[in-house]
């Protein structure tokens, strides 16, 4: 095991910025003594130190550290490739310092060996019950990408696994998570990304209450419900590693009356164009804190609890609308972590949202 000291002196992070890393869940330490509160790291995790030092040193936005670290650690090169591009692009030109940085990442990554192969099995077929897979949709839809640099996120993951379908969708500054029941498959772990245009489609053929087949053949993916169908080319499986990027440090929670709480949102204080790491586009923040007494308020504008949260307002309204419950629960971390939205009783349904960094 290595302490924090020693991890900061081979990985090129400060002790400070691997404590940052820590609280925001996205370097987490293997073990920290529950007395003296020190943190230690395991001897793996040194390479992927390094490669957060040299993302860190490129001015890369905290969310699509998350994304590549995932990728990383889930041997997706494609995926990171993607990302490393699309903020390549987004940079000013004469950055010599930051394209010398991705030169040194782009020959890591092809040095690189045994990346993971696709996933998807040649043939498989599964039944849904449609109502599950209709809320299921209707809960992850609006967190999918619409970016052209990163097309593996312009769609929705159907994670098949056991008796269990997950449905997911990100556009690194928020992620949903919603899971139905599945018959009739008993194989290994299979993923594949449905495009929007064709998760719309199934979605529409989701009327009745019986249940509907998917069928996966190839890079071919198709739903019938009865004698309809809707079915087209998927996007593959090269999606980040959701399940890594859901780990994030315990924070305070509080239930919340989902139609009172958008109220306050809405006609709550926001701090209009406020920039955010989503390619610094303005748009209005909303800064949530919760009180002693387990509540969740929208702060006034000359509230600097440094315990408070800020996200992008327009962002969380969509979260709580594809909630569809009457109370949801919030969970707010550091103000550097993400806040989690979850469903009181359903562990496997939930969505989280990327903090906004105010401006000074």
């Amino acid at each position: 095991m290595r302490s924090i000291g020693e991890m900061a002196r081979d990985s090129g992070l400060s002790v400070s910025a691997l404590r940052f890393y820590d609280n925001a869940g996205v370097l987490l330490p293997a073990w920290v003594d529950p007395v003296s509160g020190y943190r230690w790291y395991e001897p793996g995790q040194l390479e992927e130190a390094r490669l957060l030092a040299c993302l860190r040193r490129t001015g890369m936005p905290l969310a699509d550290i998350r994304l590549v670290l995932a990728g990383w650690s889930n041997a997706e090169p494609d995926l990171v490739r993607g990302l490393l591009q699309a903020h390549l692009r987004r940079l000013e030109r004469g950055l010599a310092d930051a394209r010398s940085e991705f030169s040194t990442l782009r020959a890591t990554i092809d040095h690189r060996e045994n990346p993971m192969a696709s996933s998807t099995a040649a043939v498989l077929e599964l039944s849904v019950p449609a109502p599950e897979l209709a809320a299921a949709l209707d809960a992850v839809r609006f967190a999918a990408g619409t970016d052209p640099e990163l097309p593996m996120l312009g769609g929705v993951l159907f994670d098949i696994e056991g008796e269990h379908l997950h449905l997911v969708a990100t556009d690194r500054y928020r992620m949903a998570v919603a899971r139905t029941s599945a018959l009739g498959y008993g194989g290994p772990r299979t993923q594949v990304v449905v495009p929007l245009p064709l998760a719309d489609a199934m979605r529409a053929l989701l009327t009745g209450s019986e249940s509907v087949r998917i069928a996966v053949d190839g890079d071919r993916v198709r739903l019938e419900a009865g004698d309809r169908q809707a079915g087209g080319q998927s996007l593959g499986s090269d999606f980040p590693d959701y399940r890594r990027l859901v780990h994030l440090p315990a924070g305070r929670q509080a239930r919340i009356d989902t139609a009172a709480f958008r109220e306050a949102l809405r006609t709550g204080p926001v701090r209009a164009g406020e920039s955010r790491e989503q390619d610094d586009e303005p748009c209005d923040v909303s800064v949530l804190r919760v009180t002693e007494n387990g509540r969740v308020t929208v702060c006034d504008d000359g509230d600097d609890d440094q315990n408070s949260v800020a996200v992008n307002r327009e962002f969380l309204l969509h979260t709580l609308t594809a909630g569809a419950r009457d109370e949801l629960i919030l969970e707010l971390g550091a103000p550097t972590a993400p806040l989690a939205i979850r469903r009181p009783g359903d562990e496997s349904g939930f969505s989280i949202l990327m903090p906004v960094r105010l401006s000074d």
